[in-house]
């Protein structure tokens, strides 16, 4: 196989600050053992998240000048409208300041005390804001997305059994809505299949409850589609896209990820009468229909991003350079969900570090590492994210996310060999203990110590 080349020039160049272990040791501690909590220009190699962090095309940046900056009306929000009716099909279309904005407008009308929304898996900021509605959030991925090791081509799929089985159990008037994340961000960024979402859509018609969306990966999601499932491989991946979001009634979308902008967000509606309302709460919170929060360049940027996600050499690129990741570090040893997925790699942290015990979180412990290590900040979907209620995670794993567009090979060998170095020492890494929970998404800005080994505390 041939190097992965990028399918770009570079033309612009941000330049790195290179740290030492020292300084390293001592930002970790003033950010309480923290990653979200250390500042952007101490980091070296950024892989806490691919929302937001991607690097904008020429004609994204030239398309921004062209903003046009009215209130209400402005040119640059009908060119925006109408590159996401043509590439979705939806008529009511909701720009928002970001995914969680379009969430928060959907749950605070459709949620609410006693409902139930299923999901194959819901991730951090869906669940909070399904769970501060009063409803309940349930994930129903299926078996086989429960296992790491397990190689499906579409782990992300939901288990069409249990979802009638919770429908039948909690009553149909208390599902307001069914959900399926594109791709399966808690599960690895895991794809989920057209035949599923057509076996979702035919339970939803016959209960009638309306389908929607978490689609902010759904051109990498069509990628998936176009190389494994049965019938796609000569599709383009824009009509794959077309086909997923025709079989759903609305969609949330953080268009900091497959959007290629770094912010923004959109709100997908059928319903008319659901849009009205969802329009009103928009002007409450975010801001006129026509912006939604966001600047008129900001909309621009989005129509153009939204035009380059679907290019299929870029796709090709961005998929097989995560695998790239993946490979190099079961190469090594590390456990993670396979395959690898789309956005990120999934350390299994729990089986990487397995003398560390959940309640000292060996994710949180693990993406300390690999900061000491060189500056490296990842991210941990554990005890820590998804703790602190009545059922434990099942999964211990550390999230490597990779930015669209924004490094290159050599950074991620940089990497790869920095993962080599925690790994030979990996049980030597102490637990932590949270000395500060914050109620709700308390990863963002919970506090940590560390817990001296056995070794040490007796010296």
């Amino acid at each position: 196989m041939r190097t992965i080349i990028e399918p770009f020039r570079i033309k612009t160049v941000e330049p790195l600050r290179m740290t030492t272990h020292e300084e390293r040791e001592r930002i970790l501690k003033d950010a309480h053992y923290n990653p979200f909590k250390i500042p952007a220009r101490d980091v070296l190699i950024d892989l806490l998240t691919d929302s937001g962090t991607g690097a904008m095309s020429s004609l994204q940046w030239a398309a921004m000048m062209r903003g046009d900056e009215s209130y209400a009306g402005a040119d640059s929000f009908y060119e925006f409208e109408s590159v996401v009716q043509d590439l979705t099909g939806f008529e009511h279309i909701l720009p928002t300041h970001q995914g969680r904005a379009a969430e928060r407008i959907l749950f605070e009308l459709v949620g609410g005390d006693g409902k139930v929304v299923p999901n194959n898996n819901h991730f951090d900021t869906t669940r909070a804001n399904i769970e501060h509605s009063g409803a309940r959030a349930v994930d129903l991925v299926i078996e086989e997305g429960r296992h790491p090791e397990i190689r499906h081509p579409f782990k992300g799929n939901m288990d069409i059994e249990a979802l009638e089985a919770l429908i039948d159990e909690v009553g149909v008037a208390n599902v307001p809505i069914v959900m399926v994340t594109i791709t399966d961000n808690s599960d690895g960024g895991q794809p989920v299949s057209l035949e599923n979402l057509r076996a979702v859509r035919a339970v939803c018609d016959r209960h009638g409850i309306p389908l929607f969306l978490d689609a902010c990966r759904f051109a990498e999601n069509a990628w998936f589609i176009k190389m494994r499932e049965d019938g796609q491989a000569e599709r383009t991946v824009k009509e794959i896209v077309r086909d997923t979001f025709a079989l759903a009634d609305g969609a949330t979308i953080s268009a900091k990820k497959d959007g290629l902008v770094n912010i923004g967000g959109i709100l997908l509606l059928r319903d008319e009468a659901l849009a009205e309302r969802a329009d009103a709460l928009l002007i409450l919170t975010e801001g006129y229909v026509t912006y939604g929060g966001l600047a008129g360049r900001d909309l621009e940027a989005m129509a153009q991003g939204l035009r380059e996600v679907v290019d299929e050499d870029y796709l090709s690129y961005r998929i097989r350079s995560t695998a790239y990741l993946g490979e190099k570090l079961m190469e090594i040893g590390y456990p993670i969900v396979e395959p690898p997925g789309g956005h990120a790699i999934y350390i299994d942290a729990g089986r990487t570090c397995d003398h560390i015990p959940p309640e000292q979180f060996p994710g949180q412990a693990l993406v300390c590492a690999l900061y000491m290590e060189a500056g490296i900040r990842g991210v941990e979907i554990g005890s820590v994210m998804f703790g602190g209620g009545e059922e434990p995670p099942a999964l211990e794993l550390v999230r490597l996310a990779i930015p669209r567009r924004v490094y290159t090979q050599s950074h991620i060998d940089y990497v790869i060999e920095a993962s080599a170095a925690v790994f030979e020492r990996r049980h030597e890494l102490p637990g932590l203990r949270m000395t500060n929970a914050p109620p709700v998404l308390r990863h963002f800005t919970a506090r940590f110590d560390v817990i001296p080994r056995v070794a040490e505390a007796a010296g």
